[in-house]
């Protein structure tokens, strides 16, 4: 939530600097957001990583049998999930950067490919095909998020070039 809450911030901030026709403004805006975003996600997914054994065990019974397995098993999902934290965050906010400068239909072309084509069939292959199970499921998913947030963020970098801004 914390993303979606610096993503609605960055539409509104983008898209008033956009308004003013403030090329710096929408520049720091957009800059802001994204290094926010990244030194955010970063933390959250180290805590996630570092203490990955410790949370899953606050979901098992002091005599669980299969501690272990369960614990080894919730270490890979969480593994997962805190590269996912990254990805995703980055994808959320420069969606979001993008709909503040009123640029949807591109970035929702972008989003489909990202998702549809590439994530998830590379998550099918890696929990399916390559027996990876659960967290191979999950890193597929993370693949089609982390090409997303890659071209999108791209595509907000280099929105003059693209014709999305004319201040």
């Amino acid at each position: 939530m914390v993303y979606l809450g610096l993503a609605s911030a960055a539409t509104v901030r983008v898209g008033r600097a956009l308004g003013r026709k403030d090329r710096d403004g929408l520049d720091r805006a957009g800059k802001t957001v994204l290094v926010m975003t990244a030194m955010l996600a970063t933390c959250g997914a180290g805590l996630i990583w570092f203490l990955a054994p410790h949370l899953v065990r606050l979901f098992l019974a002091e005599d669980e049998p299969a501690a272990d397995a369960i614990v080894a098993a919730g270490v890979g999902l969480l593994a997962v999930a805190a590269v996912f934290q990254i990805v995703d965050a980055l994808q959320a906010v420069s969606l979001s950067l993008l709909r503040g400068l009123q640029d949807t239909a591109r970035p929702m072309l972008i989003a489909v490919v990202s998702y549809w084509i590439v994530g998830v069939p590379t998550a099918y292959l890696m929990g399916f095909v390559f027996g990876l199970g659960g967290p191979g499921v999950w890193a597929g998913l993370a693949v089609g998020l982390a090409l997303a947030g890659l071209l999108l963020t791209r595509r907000f970098l280099r929105r003059e070039a693209l014709g999305l801004v004319r201040l």
